[in-house]
């Protein structure tokens, strides 16, 4: 299907989460209307990036001309996300995708290095869960109220 291949993620472990936590709250600050401003949100997008071991950044790479709509690039990259955070499931990894407002601001496409037309999907925090976690309980309704046939 055009193999335009638009995911893009970029990796931050160790150290260089810090710059992450550091360029989050830097950038809440600049980009929250001060109505919306919550200093328990600045605190979270701050700390979040230093709770997980590693932190990646997901964004669509926009194809050049074109060739095949964006709603779809964006639906292949939200695939690779899912496809991860499955795989990491499979080995008992902890995952969890965010998605911040801040995360389509043109500051925050800048301060990624992104084209104009290139979007970031959201963070995904990966990492071994605490010694004693115990995963949680299904909330989901039976497929059968999610599908029909004809």
């Amino acid at each position: 299907h055009g193999v335009t291949e638009p995911w893009r993620f970029r990796v931050y472990e160790g150290d260089s989460r810090a710059s992450l936590a550091k360029a989050l709250g830097d950038l809440y600050k600049a980009t929250t209307p001060p109505n919306e401003f919550r200093d328990d949100k600045l605190i979270k997008l701050s700390e979040n990036a230093l709770l997980a071991p590693t932190v990646v950044v997901v964004w669509m790479q926009r194809s050049v001309g074109n060739k095949i709509p964006a709603i779809e690039e964006l639906e292949a990259v939200a695939c690779a996300m899912q496809n991860i955070m499955l795989s990491a499931a499979a080995v008992e990894l902890g995952s969890f995708w965010s998605s911040p407002p801040l995360i389509e601001t043109n500051e925050f496409r800048q301060w990624l290095g992104i084209g104009a037309e290139d979007q970031c999907l959201g963070l995904l925090y990966l990492g071994w869960p605490k010694s004693g976690f115990e995963w949680p309980k299904s909330q989901r309704k039976p497929v059968e109220g999610f599908v029909s046939w004809a």
